[in-house]
């Protein structure tokens, strides 16, 4: 068997690995990613690796044609077997990879093996056929795996190169050296054959009811626990059981094709040695130079650094280095040594909201006496972190650091997709709405995947820090329940880590490692993994848990470097809540010095309620307009408390009488929910470490826990998000009826006029206040204006529009809040239709993106209440479209200018209008010039 070179022990970064085109400078370095492959169930194949390995091998068995990356059952769903999973209640038309599962809900009956009742226990297989020049002959070839579940076995040319003992854990990178095996100047077979997971795991009972129970996350014994994998493939209180857990090549698989030296685990680091003076950068570089060759090779390394998204001047310099014959050298390079990674007045990377994300391309040669051996690049950011932890009335508080700045985290969890569906413009487009919506922070659910690289690119680019958990919860790993002993691999789970750090500790993004969700690992696997970090990266904080009230046992050292608790706190609430509940328990502190788990149902647009439950028709027996579909997509009692948040709705807007008037009022809820987190949150920014949301994104069409949906539709909330965590604002501090300001920058705010008005149902002005001169230094609140007397006598609905203005004029905040009595805001219900006017004043065409700018009048004696344009094309809104501000709400003769991006790859060739709409709005379409 050929030798198995297994990243997490003896391989290549995942960042030195890079696409074509980065090497065609250098046609003897290339890298090939296999596409086109074609799957069958070994249930139905009886010729083994060394057969279908071979280039002559006909099967008399149908295969079908997928694209890699693909799990088993997305190719199945791809080739029309099984209807799709993500629509509706098609899940329960598919067996599951659980026997027991299968009997209790019959679904045996669908399985597409005959007399296979489960088609997920045999393995399956991957095959491929691929050319290699003949040119090629004598280079060294390289097949990396990116990523697998569960475990697999290569072939190519008939020659096993590795075994199911060797590949095996979902989050190793995996290099195998097939050169012996290699036919240059002709065809070539491979054949992986993929293994389901050791322990299928066993689903909680299916959510088939709308408002009934959620049931247990992770299963009633969370023996999905037992396997190193996407634990919440089994089910959880936001996903269904993904049927096949997710078994197959989930990752891009690749052919490098190199010189006889191969760079590998480079190691870039960036620091800065005179902090709070940044004017000077000190990088330091490691890498390991491997000869695959039997003979000594002399040669030269070459680095060469240039600015990757701002002008500035190159360096390079280069080192010799000998390489012993099939033997490897470590080269350790920093800036004692070598002057050129000294970087005077460096660009800094920082996160959204504090200054530009930065970017610098590092490339790597070697050549020797036969040309580039190998030749590779990656992206990096020059800045530093850190965390300190502080105990505040007997809780830890965790803060973070960059570049000596310390920063407010504002953001969420991040799960993944319900079978990793995701792809490279599909992980651009949602950093991006992060970005959009002021989000600086995103948290890798311990639950779910380590996200590929496309993932960690885009959060470089967009300036969005990342939490990254392990593998491990507290449902699964005996926390709440599962076992300590578990995973039942250990050294799999080790190797999975190490394989891991290798792959992402480069990406400036990356700002702490997390032991786990609500849990920890035993103490064999937490020691190994916390030592891992230390060793293989040591440039970021870790923390032991993603809550402080997992505790560890005595004995276990905790966060690095400081030793001390995490300092953060899951524990919700996660239902929705009226915004005086935040505040009051921002005022009190406690958890919520850190609270990186709280979040509300999150009912989308009707511009997506009928992609989200196809089936609209309503039962009677539920409140309008639910049916029992709703309740697969998580319209359940359980933490979200749908119910409560219906309810709620009703009570405050009054019932509905059509389905976009339901959507309507949910987004008046989502609004008011998301702005009462975070907003409670920022009046008390110098005292709490951040507010994380449960959660930013979905798995499939959902309606709770999300900001945007599964077809990138944002909902209200998510735009009282990026209102209530602008770098300058402007809010309404709903424990003592307060205007204040809040200054996230690091930096004074110049001088400012903060306005109040308050108007009746009416639209008239009841009120007005406006205090000049005021302003902040640095990071930091101040009430401006007291509004509890003006509003004490108020009847009936009131709105407050705040304003915050700077010396020149310029609106640089605008909120708005309504309220009544005992939450009575049923009198909205009768508000007039008005209309706004809208003038477009610039179109701007990008190479990834066309913009435009305008401006909305209200015109009238009349608020225009809820406004929200869409940016539309044929008919239908484009997704994703960023927009600076929506559902906004505009008193009479007020203006706003706001503007909206959308990728080119969603535009296409058609010129698009905005469809302007809004709670009292006359609809109107407007026209969009073009460049």
């Amino acid at each position: 068997m050929k030798k198995l070179i297994c990243l997490a022990v003896l391989g290549l970064i995942s960042l030195a690995i890079l696409p074509v085109p980065l090497f065609a400078q250098n046609a003897g370095v290339k890298q090939v990613k296999l596409t086109n492959f074609d799957l069958q169930s070994s249930a139905l194949i009886s010729a083994d690796g060394k057969e279908l390995s071979s280039v002559q091998y006909h099967s008399p068995v149908y295969w079908l044609p997928v694209k890699i990356p693909s799990t088993v059952l997305t190719g199945l769903v791809a080739n029309h077997i099984y209807p799709d999973p993500y629509q509706g209640l098609n899940n329960m038309l598919i067996p599951d990879a659980s026997d027991q599962f299968n009997k209790e809900y019959n679904l045996e009956q669908y399985s597409h093996l005959p007399n296979d009742p489960n088609p997920w226990k045999k393995p399956y297989w991957y095959r491929t056929t691929f050319k290699v020049a003949a040119g090629d002959k004598g280079r060294h070839f390289q097949l990396i795996f990116r990523g697998i579940n569960y475990r697999a076995a290569v072939w190519v040319n008939g020659k096993q190169i590795a075994d199911s003992t060797q590949m095996v854990g979902m989050f190793a990178d995996y290099n195998l050296d097939v050169t012996s095996a290699i036919n240059a100047g002709g065809e070539n077979a491979l054949a992986v054959k993929i293994y389901p997971l050791d322990y299928a795991g066993y689903p909680a009972k299916e959510q088939l009811k709308a408002l009934g129970p959620f049931y247990e996350n992770g299963g009633p014994t969370g023996d999905i626990g037992k396997n190193v994998t996407m634990l919440c493939s089994v089910g959880w209180d936001w996903i269904p059981p993904v049927r096949d857990r997710n078994m197959g090549i989930w990752q891009p698989v690749y052919l490098r094709t190199t010189g006889a030296i191969t760079i590998g685990r480079p190691k870039l680091v960036t620091d800065l040695p005179n902090l709070p003076d940044t004017s000077i950068a000190k990088l330091s570089l490691s890498l390991t130079l491997s000869n695959h060759s039997e003979a000594a090779k002399n040669g030269k390394l070459i680095v060469s650094i240039k600015p990757e998204n701002f002008t500035g001047l190159p360096v390079q310099f280069s080192q010799n280095v000998k390489v012993a014959a099939s033997g490897s050298s470590v080269v350790n390079l920093d800036a004692a040594k070598v002057n050129q990674l000294i970087i005077r007045q460096p660009h800094l990377w920082w996160p959204n909201g504090y200054g530009r994300a930065n970017l610098y391309r590092i490339r790597l040669q070697y050549a020797d006496a036969n040309g580039i051996a190998d030749d590779t690049s990656f992206v990096f950011g020059i800045r530093t972190v850190s965390s300190k932890a502080t105990m505040v009335n007997k809780f830890t508080r965790r803060e973070f650091y960059v570049n000596g700045k310390r920063v407010h985290l504002n953001g969420g969890a991040w799960v993944p997709d319900m079978m990793v569906n995701r792809d490279s413009a599909r992980y651009d487009y949602e950093m991006h709405l992060c970005r959009n919506a002021n989000v600086n922070l995103v948290r890798i659910w311990g639950g779910g995947v380590t996200p590929p690289d496309a993932f960690w690119n885009a959060a470089d680019k967009y300036g969005e820090m990342v939490w990254s958990d392990f593998w491990v919860t507290g449902d699964t790993q005996g926390e709440f329940k599962g076992s300590p002993d578990w995973p039942l691999e250990g050294n799999v789970f080790i190797k999975n880590v190490a394989s891991t750090i290798y792959r992402i500790r480069n990406h400036p993004s990356l700002l702490v490692w997390t032991g786990g969700n609500e849990g920890h690992a035993r103490k064999e696997l937490y020691d190994a993994m916390r030592d891992d970090i230390i060793n293989l990266d040591g440039t970021r904080p870790y923390i032991p848990s993603s809550s402080g009230f997992a505790k560890l046992p005595d004995g276990w050292k905790g966060s690095w470097p400081d030793d001390q608790p995490s300092g953060v706190y899951s524990g919700g609430p996660y239902q929705w809540e009226d915004p005086k509940v935040y505040y009051k328990k921002a005022d009190a502190g406690g958890d919520w010095v850190f609270k990186d788990e709280t979040g509300i149902p999150s009912q989308p647009p009707y511009t997506t309620l009928a992609k989200t439950i196809p089936n609209l028709v309503w039962d009677t027996k539920l409140p309008f307009p639910l049916n029992d579909s709703w309740g697969y997509h998580d319209a359940a009692t359980g933490a979200a408390r749908y119910d409560k948040y219906n309810s709620e709705m009703v009570k405050r807007y009054g019932q509905p009488k059509t389905m976009v008037n339901f959507s309507d009022k949910m987004q008046l809820m989502n609004a008011v929910g998301y702005q009462g987190i975070f907003e409670a949150a920022g009046h008390k920014l110098t005292e709490t470490g951040g507010v994380m949301l449960w959660k930013l994104n979905a798995a499939l069409p959902s309606v709770v826990w999300q900001i945007y949906d599964w077809y990138l539709e944002p909902n209200a909330g998510y735009y009282a998000m990026q209102n209530a965590v602008e770098p300058l604002h402007i809010q309404f501090n709903q424990d003592d009826s307060t205007a204040a300001v809040i200054n996230r920058m690091h930096h004074a705010t110049g001088m400012l006029t903060a306005k109040a008005e308050i108007y009746d149902i009416d639209s008239k002005r009841l009120n007005a206040f406006s205090i000049d001169h005021i302003g902040l230094a640095d990071e930091g609140t101040q009430e401006v204006i007291k509004l509890k007397n003006a509003l004490a006598d108020a009847k009936g609905v009131s709105f407050v529009v705040l304003n915050l203005i700077n010396a020149a004029g310029k609106t640089l905040s605008h909120n708005v809040y309504w309220m009544a009595p005992g939450n009575d805001l049923t009198a909205l219900n009768n508000m007039p239709t008005i209309k706004v006017d809208v003038k477009v004043s610039k179109a701007e065409k990008g190479a990834a993106e066309n913009k435009w700018t305008m401006r909305f009048t209200n015109s009238t004696n009349k608020l225009a209440f809820f406004v929200r344009p869409q940016l539309m094309k044929n008919g239908e809104e484009v997704m994703p479209s960023y927009w600076t501000a929506n559902y906004f709400t505009l008193a009479p003769h007020e203006s706003i200018t706001v503007s909206v991006s959308a990728p080119l790859a969603r535009l296409g060739s058609v010129q698009p209008t905005v469809l302007v709409e809004g709670w009292n709005l006359e609809k109107q379409v407007v026209g969009l010039m073009a460049k």
